[in-house]
Formats: structure tokens, sequence, C-alpha cells
């Protein structure tokens, strides 16, 4: 039996994000091992019938000692589960797993890049600083004859070739890791005023400073409600902090409900999703979401949403950074019923055909065989 591991810098991104594609595995007959730091999601992976391996690994730490003994307990870990392919996501697995598979001879490597990041997104001391160090190591780890790398959009698979980080012929492209269109489906639109939802962990990279920003031009027109959906991320330097969305909430500009264990329930409660992101991600899994349950999107105009919204068909695309065209467009959705239902079935019909997770699922395995890690 073929043995896969699959790694990421959080349970909660394996639980939420890798679930379907354990699952498919196990059902092609491979033997699933899931590799991350401990949360309240691994409880979860070992109870839908996976191995799970804690892997102690700090996401803001970058003191050298800190980082030498993450990569040592990963090779340990690889080095006694002994894979026949192993999956990283996210920065660091993907850096420090690769090292370590690359050391211990693993058959087929691959690497989900699920974004630049916060090092290749910003522009301050701290991030300029890391950005040649980790150009540095992607290099290293990824220049390998049996590492095939997965991009979630075009535009970060061509950074990456012309930092020459990777050679061509081991890339893939595969929009998004996917979503179950049988848990998010369309219900009817709730009554009342009408409801627009950023679903996203609370990092101003997010844009929520921009929303809330659109949000005192909209609330001056309109009776909308504008509501954050999620939780603070203290591994990111660019989280909010509580008092910030207290007192936004308190003022009564926003309604923050954080963090939501069943998101598809929080979708039927709202008209629109927002998404005013500069954050440099692969494809925002929440703007899949939302359309799967039938809503029209507003977002960004970069890369990463540009996959999931035609302009004018599923939504609206805006300039990052800009309240203004983000009230504006969203002002357009909140007065018009018609459009708002024009949009959300075409959002469906599009996700149904693209971002599917079984479509997403088959096409990663389709690059294990390519790499030769299954027959």
């Amino acid at each position: 039996m073929k043995k896969i591991i699959l790694a990421a810098n959080t349970d909660w991104y394996l639980y939420n994000f890798r679930l379907s594609l354990a699952q498919h595995l196990r059902q092609l007959g491979m033997e699933v091992v899931l590799v991350s730091p401990a949360g309240r999601f691994a409880p979860r992976v070992q109870a839908a019938g996976f191995q799970w391996e804690e892997w102690n690994i700090g996401r803001k730490s970058i003191a050298p000692w800190s980082e030498a003994a993450a990569l040592y307990r990963i090779y340990k870990i690889y080095q006694r589960v002994k894979a026949d392919i192993v999956h990283h996501h996210t920065i660091k697995p993907v850096l420090y797993g690769s090292l370590a598979a690359k050391k211990l001879g693993a058959p087929v490597v691959v690497n989900s890049i699920t974004g630049r990041g916060y090092v290749f997104s910003r522009a301050d001391f701290k991030a300029r600083a890391l950005s040649a160090v980790v150009k540095k190591l992607y290099q290293l780890a990824l220049q390998s004859q049996n590492c095939g790398v997965i991009f979630e959009n075009d535009a970060d698979r061509q950074y990456f070739l012309a930092q020459n980080i990777i050679r061509a012929q081991q890339t893939w492209l595969i929009e998004g890791v996917g979503v179950d269109p049988l848990r998010f489906f369309p219900k009817p639109e709730p009554e009342g005023p009408a409801v627009i939802l950023l679903p996203a962990r609370m990092i101003w990279d997010k844009g929520v400073g921009t929303l809330v920003e659109a949000a005192r031009v909209i609330r001056q027109e309109t009776s909308a409600r504008i509501v954050l959906a999620g939780d603070i991320d203290p591994g990111n330097p660019a989280t909010l902090d509580y008092e910030t969305l207290n007192r936004w909430n308190d003022e009564g500009v926003i309604e923050w409900w954080g963090w939501q264990e069943r998101m598809e329930n929080v979708y039927a409660k709202c008209h629109i999703v927002a998404l005013p992101t500069f954050y440099n991600e692969g494809v925002p899994t929440a703007l899949i979401e939302g359309a799967a349950c039938g809503k029209p999107l507003v977002a960004s105009d970069i890369p990463g949403c540009r996959t999931v919204v035609a302009e004018g068909i599923n939504g609206y695309l805006v300039p990052p950074h800009d309240p203004a065209a983000l009230a504006e467009a969203l002002l357009k959705l909140v007065k018009d019923p018609d459009l708002r239902s024009k949009m959300g079935a075409a959002g469906r019909e599009r996700v149904l055909k693209k971002f599917d997770n079984r479509v997403i699922d088959s096409a990663t395995v389709e690059v294990y065989r390519l790499l030769g890690g299954i027959a």
C-alpha cells in the first residue's frame, strides 16, 4: 500500500481544505498521514480515521535556532513514517518538508504554493529582509528531479519562474483546493436588510480596513448590515486585535461575529460576499464557498480573486485599497435583488464546472501519477 503525507502549518488548514483529498486518496487504497502543529482540529482529523503526527513549528518565529529545530523535527517524522509521496502546503512546510524529504530521498515530493504570503506581499523592512532568504531556501528546496510544484494561479507561477526558483516543466496549475457543493449550496435569501459578509481571518491584508471604510459610506445610503466573520490570527504579523474589532462593532459600523464553526450556515444569512483583499494568496476559498452558496461576489482585482470572479457575470472586481469603488460595487448589489439572484446563479454554475472538490482532488492525484508516485 502506498503511503502519503499531507503537511501544513495548521491542523485547521488540513481539516478544512485537504480532508476531501485525504478521503479521496484513502478510497484509492492509499494510507494517508497528516502532519501539522496541534490545535482544535487534530482530534477531528483522527476521528475521521487518519493518522496525525504533531509537528511543532512557530508560524511567526524566524530565529535560526528555532527554525533549525523545526526542520529537525519534521526530518524525524519523515524518517519514521517513510512515505512514498509527501505533499506540502503553506510556506514553512514547503521549505522544511522539502529539505527533509530531499535529505531522506523521498521518492516523490509535491508542493502546493497557496500564495506568496506575507514575505512577498509586504514592503516593510522585515518582509524585505526575509524575502531574499526565503527565495534561496525555495531554490534549494524545490529544484529536484522528483519535485512537483502546484500553483493556484498563474501569476504566482510566473513569479516563481521569473525569479528562477523553479523550472517550468515541474509546475502544474490547479485552481484552489475546491469546495463540497453538497455542503455549500444556495438557499433563499434571508428577509430584512441586505447583509454583506466578509468571511476571513481578521488580518489587515484581507482588506478588513477597506471594507470598514466602505461600510461608513454604505450605511449613509442604506440599512445594509456589514458583517465580519472570522477570528484574529496571532500567527500573522498583519493581524488585527480584539480591541479594534470590538470598537468597530460597538460603533455599529460593522458587526463582528468572530469565529464561526459552520460557514455554510453563515453564508445562508447573507446576501453578498465581499473580499477586498490585497493578500497575495492563491485562490481565496471564501469566494468559492460564497459562489457555491449562490451569493454574488465583490472582490479585489488581483490574480487569485480573478480566478473566481468573472467581472459582471458573478460579481464585481474593484481596485484594492479603494473604499469608494468597493462601496459603489456593493451598493449596486444591495439595491438590486434581481441582479444578486442572476449573479448568484452564475457563480454557482461556475463552481460546479471549475471548483468542485472532486475535480480538484482528481487533478491533484494526476500530478502524483505524472511524477511516478502512483500507477
